[in-house]
């Protein structure tokens, strides 16, 4: 007898809908074809003893299983469920006429219970775009599936439920989330809040800028300057995601099997900071079976380099193409697969390989050729896309004591939010840009249009700082973001004035 189930392979951020034929015939053996990696063919152990535990038998006879489309290769444990279900059918120890209308995923433990499975929603949403009725998985990933509406998810912890559902007709609960109430519902309540940071008036500026106007930013101080303490909060005053957002970035964290246990959208902008031993392939995304990297991890959120020189000059040049086209793509002999990777990079140093700036006081001090070295490692093309340079210094003492608060996060983001509304207002007509980071060479010249006096400013800088002029787009766009926060139409000099400011490393004499 021949069953045809439907299960799905994941690949990229998109789901592929595999049909599983299980043919049980006279004979004996068990063939698995279709292209399967080595966890889909040790299918068949797991199988045996999670039916036996269950009161039912893999049958002696000869088994066929093949996995369509053949040419596409198949990996993982997460076909388990399916395979089960097929030769359940087959062999006629279970009646399922509407097997069909279904997509059926999950991998097997020796006593029958289910186990998680990765990228539990694209696979949802291929499922619903391909008018399948339903959609069974372990309970552990049923969050993430009922984002999807127009889908009846079921949310399953042992083989028996399902056979049950088919077999006996006996009914399962359905998992129904309202996503806009839970989405909302996460929106408010930082873990980390700019209140609990004292003194650095000037880089929360800085932050709020780069924040308004998703500008790539680099800080640069001693140790225990609160460098890191600064990066971490800047999730917290970024606008909020908007659903279609969540809904991407929720995916790629899907895929990679990266989303906390019972949590359906992600509310809440990614923080991602890798340690500095990582690889370019960890960073960037691949392998021979390509998964997304740490920038991908960082869609629609921020990717934090802590003590940029030290990360392998390699790893930090491959990350340049990927800030500029904002997706990253993996090719391989047989495909190509392409990564979204929209993040904010947020990176730290210390100014010299002895932590501290050449100054009087200094515990340590390094010679200028030293520094040179030292800042050598970070490659002029890669800072000429970071349009924000900040030194940070260390708060002094009467700031650290003193028990006034900060400025709250949630009033940073508003004015943020605001900023960032009159940038989608100005963009509404393109679908590739939504901020002034994003913007190129046309729209630039386009919505920064400057007067004489400030042109004037901005040449003169231009020739006494020796700036690319990659460096002269990238002031143009954070003048353009500080009069956005002063709901400005017009660039004014103070404007210009101001970004010219957080260029520190284009500075002459600033190695001392």
């Amino acid at each position: 007898m021949l069953v045809k189930v439907y299960g799905s392979a994941v690949f990229g951020v998109e789901a592929t809908t595999i049909t599983v034929e299980v043919n049980v015939d006279s004979g004996i053996g068990y063939h698995l074809v279709g292209l399967p990696d080595s966890a889909v063919k040790e299918s068949s152990f797991r199988i045996a003893a999670a039916l036996k535990n269950v009161g039912r038998s893999l049958p002696g006879k000869k088994i066929t299983v093949n996995m369509a489309p053949a040419d596409l290769r198949k990996e993982g444990s997460a076909y388990d469920l399916t395979f089960a279900m097929g030769i359940l059918i087959a062999s006629g120890q279970i009646k399922a006429e509407k097997i069909g209308e279904y997509i059926i995923m999950g991998e097997l433990s020796l006593d029958g219970s289910l186990q998680p499975i990765k990228g539990a929603l694209p696979i949802a949403i291929k499922a619903k775009k391909e008018g399948f009725k339903g959609f069974f998985l372990p309970k552990q990933n049923v969050k993430e599936a009922a984002i999807v509406s127009g889908l009846d998810v079921y949310g399953i912890e042992n083989i028996e439920e399902i056979i049950a559902f088919f077999d006996r007709g006996i009914e399962l609960e359905k998992t129904v989330i309202d996503t806009r109430e839970e989405f909302y519902s996460e929106l408010e309540n930082p873990e980390h809040d700019f209140a609990d940071v004292k003194g650095q008036e000037s880089i929360k500026r800085c932050m709020e800028i780069a924040a308004a106007g998703g500008h790539n930013i680099i800080l640069i101080g001693p140790p225990g300057a609160g460098k890191t303490m600064l990066a971490k909060r800047l999730p917290s005053i970024l606008p909020p995601m908007t659903l279609h957002e969540a809904l991407e970035t929720t995916k790629i964290h899907s895929v990679v099997g990266r989303l906390k246990e019972n949590v359906g959208l992600m509310a809440h902008r990614p923080f991602r900071s890798p340690h500095h031993t990582i690889s370019d392939v960890a960073l960037v995304g691949g392998g021979t079976y390509p998964q997304p990297g740490e920038i991908s991890l960082s869609h629609n959120g921020v990717l934090f380099l802590d003590e940029l020189p030290e990360f392998k000059r390699s790893v930090l040049e491959v990350m340049r193409q990927p800030l500029e086209d904002r997706e990253v793509t993996i090719s391989r002999a047989k495909f190509t697969v392409t990564y979204p990777s929209s993040f904010m990079l947020v990176a730290s140093m210390n100014p010299s390989p002895s932590g501290y700036f050449n100054e009087p006081g200094a515990p340590v001090t390094s010679s200028p050729g030293e520094m040179q070295r030292y800042l050598s490692k970070i490659s002029g093309p890669l800072l000429d896309r970071i349009d924000i340079h900040i030194e940070v210094t260390p708060v002094p003492f009467e700031k650290l004591s003193e028990e006034r608060k900060g400025e709250s996060s949630v009033d940073i983001r508003k004015r943020v939010t605001a900023a960032r509304d009159r940038q989608t207002q100005r963009f509404k007509e393109n679908d590739h840009v939504h901020y002034n980071a994003q913007m190129n060479v046309r729209q630039i010249r386009e919505y920064c249009d400057l007067d004489k006096e400030s042109m004037h400013l901005l040449k003169t800088a231009m020739e006494r700082l020796n700036l690319s002029a990659r460096a002269y787009d990238r002031i143009l766009k954070v003048s353009r973001t500080i009069a956005d926060l002063e709901n400005s139409e017009k660039i004014s000099g103070a404007h210009i004035s101001e970004a010219i400011q957080y260029r520190s490393l284009d500075r002459e004499g600033w190695l001392g």
